[in-house]
């Protein structure tokens, strides 16, 4: 009785597996190896980079203490303390500059950065590396104030940095829920200029 009921087990189980094809099991295994290497990659570029160039902090810590100069002049409104568990994140990269915006659910700005604000100037704004920098100093004090953990991305522009701000997004922490881009696009819309005459 009890070989009976093990054959019995043994023919259901080979008969609920599904086939899987050759080639299904390949494109399934180089899937695989794309997405550990994007992932590798990522957190190399982030394991060599995990605090901030020394040249940066100190650029930030000037632009603070001018700030709290301008502050002591105006009178502190108390603030209650906000928590923006979602939000979203704007990433305009154009060809001279890279500027993020993370803001919350309504549209209200919670934090950004530039480029310019982490002190790099001329054609270095809109490299990847800056990109990737802003990116990490925008998500840093959006954490801290605002405990900010998800975002919806909307990308416009085409500069270099746009792709290095999304992996830093991701690399920093937050949980990235959707890409849009949102970069305009004329549908023959405005007449165009006159050609140059030389």
């Amino acid at each position: 009785m009890a070989e009976e009921k093990k054959q019995q087990e043994e023919e259901v189980t080979t008969v609920a597996a599904p086939e899987i094809s050759e080639d299904d099991a390949l494109v399934a295994e180089e899937l695989e190896d794309e997405e550990d290497e994007a992932e590798e990659s990522v957190t190399q570029i982030m394991s060599a980079d995990e605090e901030l160039p020394e040249e940066i902090k100190q650029k930030l810590e000037k632009n603070k203490q001018a700030r709290a100069k301008k502050k002591l002049v105006k009178k502190k409104k108390r603030k209650v303390a906000k928590t923006v568990k979602s939000g979203k994140a704007f990433i305009n990269a154009t060809y001279n500059n890279t500027i993020l915006s993370l803001a919350d659910n309504n549209g209200d700005i919670i934090s950004w950065a530039s480029a310019g604000l982490a002190g790099f100037k001329g054609a270095k704004k809109a490299t990847p590396y800056a990109a990737q920098i802003i990116t990490k100093i925008a998500v840093q004090k959006a954490k801290e104030e605002y405990g900010l953990e998800e975002v919806k991305v909307y990308v416009s522009g085409v500069g270099t940095g746009r792709e290095a701000a999304i992996r830093a997004l991701n690399a920093n922490g937050l949980n990235i829920t959707a890409i849009k881009d949102v970069t305009p696009i004329p549908h023959n819309g405005c007449r165009p200029k006159k050609p140059r005459r030389v």
